[in-house]
């Protein structure tokens, strides 16, 4: 039997510092999120952060938590409760990080007899701490825990046109109401080094304005190069000249080089060069989250404001929209009846 399991980055149980620190330490300790030798990833990680970022985060969670719970989670299971709904086949949800597990996803797909899955990473682009970390957790509980399933992975969707189309009626629906002078594009950031260490070919990538734009099979697995292809679909799609739209990259850790501009030094620029009413997009999530809700919604206004913008319209993620979870529903049937998967 055919089944489907669906995977997003995952929340602590609670926006406490004592829920906060062990969810920080599993996904801080992941190699393919701070992909540094292991004895210096625990000096950072067990020696540095965990000692004043449990706090800090936790009054961060406290700001934007739901009655219901973490609002990553409560969108990821109410989304999965509608594909589940239209798609008919079994549909399960698990988390990267936190007790709501890969394993637990995969453990409740062989419950109802399913063998045959396909992994839905709830990422749009490739990036080693996303897309990737995923994968390979995935295939090593399976390889571990169920080695009679066969897992099939559904690509990153960050070009499939009828994503860029439902991204783009988004965008428009959430401009109704806001008479906007430009649009900031903000994406997750990642370091530097990991576009390095990604390209296949160890020499294409460069980090300038022409390797992002010319061909490569480098771009497979470039999450610098997928962030810019979807923005000029959406552009495009859109009618917006370069002039009207701003690309950056928010959530950066530590002091290494991160993936620029900074979506936070964008705020004041803007602020500053005469911007007075900004429009904020997130496209690197699919469901609003603490990066969404506390870092751009809320910190992103005040340091707009501050810097002398006027007005401000934080456009929601595609959480569980009715267009959304079709789209995703037509992706699984393809799957299930054609084999095919979205290019």
């Amino acid at each position: 039997m055919k089944g489907v399991l669906l995977v997003n980055l995952g929340s602590p149980d609670s926006p406490t510092p004592k829920d906060v620190k062990p969810y920080l330490d599993e996904f801080l300790m992941d190699e393919r999120v701070i992909d540094v030798p292991l004895w210096w990833r625990t000096i950072l990680v067990r020696g540095i952060i965990l000692r004043t970022r449990p706090k800090k985060s936790a009054e961060a969670y406290q700001k934007i938590w739901w009655e219901e719970g973490s609002p990553l989670v409560v969108i990821s299971e109410r989304f999965t409760e509608k594909v589940k709904e239209l798609a008919e086949i079994p549909v399960a949800l698990g988390m990267r990080y936190g007790k709501m597990s890969i394993k637990n996803g995969l453990q409740e797909l062989k419950e109802q007899e399913v063998t045959d899955v396909l992994l839905v990473p709830l990422y749009p682009h490739y990036a080693m701490s996303s897309y990737e970390t995923v994968v390979v957790k995935a295939m090593e509980d399976k390889d571990q825990y169920f080695p009679e399933m066969k897992i099939t992975t559904l690509p990153a969707f960050y070009g499939n046109p009828d994503y860029i189309n439902l991204l783009s009626k988004s965008i428009t629906n959430g401009l109704k109401d806001f008479d906007y002078d430009h649009l900031l594009f903000s994406y997750h950031g990642i370091p530097e080094r990991q576009i390095f260490k990604k390209d296949p070919t160890q020499f294409h990538c460069k980090l300038d304005e022409q390797c992002c734009t010319t061909n490569s099979v480098a771009h497979t697995t470039c999450y610098r190069h997928q962030c810019f292809a979807m923005t000029e679909k959406v552009k495009q799609n859109l009618g917006l000249s370069d002039a009207m739209i701003t690309i950056s990259f928010q959530s950066r850790l530590l002091n290494d080089p991160w993936l620029k501009p900074y979506t936070d030094f964008e705020f004041e620029r803007l602020g500053k060069e005469g911007v007075k009413r900004l429009a904020v997009i997130t496209p690197a999530f699919v469901a609003d989250c603490l990066e969404t809700l506390e870092e751009i919604a809320m910190e992103g206004e005040e340091q707009f404001k501050s810097a002398g913008g006027e007005g401000y319209k934080y456009i929601p993620c595609l959480n569980d929209s009715p267009e959304w979870v079709e789209l995703m529903v037509d992706w699984i049937r393809n799957w299930q009846l054609k084999e095919t998967l979205p290019a």
